[in-house]
């Protein structure tokens, strides 16, 4: 039986979220219900309740980055029981038969792409409704395990900001002996310098200013510069194997194309609402790689979960009420959160 459960949605493109009521599908057989305890807020989020992306689905419930407890499982399920603390990334299901699902890479579904956890049509044509709200029904193969090492509130942004950062930097092997730079030091930049400095990669963060520098040697940068400053790209120029951006806004992307080693990458998971534009000669000199990455699949965000368990890595949060919800967006988009908002769902 489809069940109701309260949620903080938009009810139209660009307006305040308010506190409502959403459906549940019934728990089938393969399926788990999970009552949320956590779901931090992502930059995503607001492109996408804003409409910065395209058209949305509304009313819209945001939330991919989710934490629970399993209250119910289907009868068929085997990988979870009642209890198990469990997580719920950016997909909820794909088509489970192309290529890349085949391969663990079901983010880059081909067969109809990926169902996102919110802001789109499920199977059966419904609309799917994300973490900001009590309760979740979602299929076993989608969802994570949460180990025991990490807390379920410094967990939830792992399962966007963690895996965001953790499939680029293992991709592109970041590790002992490579050159990293992070470029911003905000919800996702602050994982990937937490994770690229567990891998034993030389880590540096580029940020418009110094403001945050002792914040980013605290969590595991190595070196800080400030792109303000024009001698930082001349100083810098030749220097790193690999650069993540996290930023949503345009970059001047030949000046960051110059910084590369020759075979070096430069991979975009910030995504820019406007179109941005490049000098090709920027990659053919130094046969340089100009990227971008989703987030990982099940086995891989899996993975980074148990990785950021040994190695005691959690998001660095701020802890708040649902009805601060409208507030947070705003702080997100004036860079004021060190350095995600997580929503304590028993407030909603």
């Amino acid at each position: 039986m489809t069940t109701t459960v309260s949620a903080y949605a938009a009810p139209a493109a660009k307006a305040p979220l308010e506190r409502t009521t959403v459906p549940r599908r019934p728990v089938g057989e393969h399926d788990v219900l999970i009552e949320i305890k956590y779901a931090g807020i992502c930059h995503s989020d607001i492109h996408q309740a804003r409409d910065g992306w395209g058209e949305g689905i509304f009313p819209m419930v945001p939330g991919h980055e989710i934490a629970g407890v399993v209250t119910e499982a289907g009868a068929g399920v085997t990988k979870f029981a009642v209890g198990d603390r469990v997580g719920v990334g950016c997909m909820v299901d794909s088509c489970r038969e192309c290529d890349n699902c085949q391969a663990g890479l079901e983010q880059y579904c081909t067969g109809g792409g990926m169902v996102g956890t919110y802001n789109a049509l499920d199977k059966s044509g419904e609309p799917t409704y994300g973490g900001y709200s009590t309760h979740i029904v979602v299929d076993e193969a989608y969802t994570l395990r949460i180990p025991d090492g990490l807390s379920l509130d410094i967990a939830a942004p792992l399962l966007c900001a963690g895996i965001t950062l953790y499939s680029p930097l293992a991709h592109w092997n970041a590790g002992p002996g490579k050159k990293v730079a992070i470029v911003g030091l905000g919800g996702l930049g602050h994982m990937g310098v937490k994770i690229a400095h567990a891998l034993g990669a030389e880590v540096t963060v580029l940020s418009q200013s110094l403001r945050k520098k002792d914040d980013g040697l605290k969590l595991g940068a190595d070196h800080y510069y400030a792109t303000s400053d024009a001698a930082t790209f001349e100083q810098l120029a030749g220097t790193f194997d690999l650069i993540v951006s996290t930023v949503s806004a345009p970059l001047p992307l030949d000046r960051y194309l110059s910084l590369l080693k020759t075979d070096g990458a430069f991979v975009n998971v910030g995504a820019p609402e406007e179109p941005v534009s490049l000098n090709l000669f920027s990659v053919i000199g130094g046969r340089k790689t100009l990227a971008g990455s989703g987030i990982g699949g099940i086995r891989e965000t899996q993975e980074m979960l148990d990785f950021c368990a040994e190695h005691g890595l959690g998001a660095e949060i701020e802890l708040i009420r649902a009805d601060q919800i409208n507030e947070a967006y705003e702080r997100v988009l004036a860079s004021d959160v060190r350095y995600r908002f997580v929503i304590d769902t028993a407030t909603i």
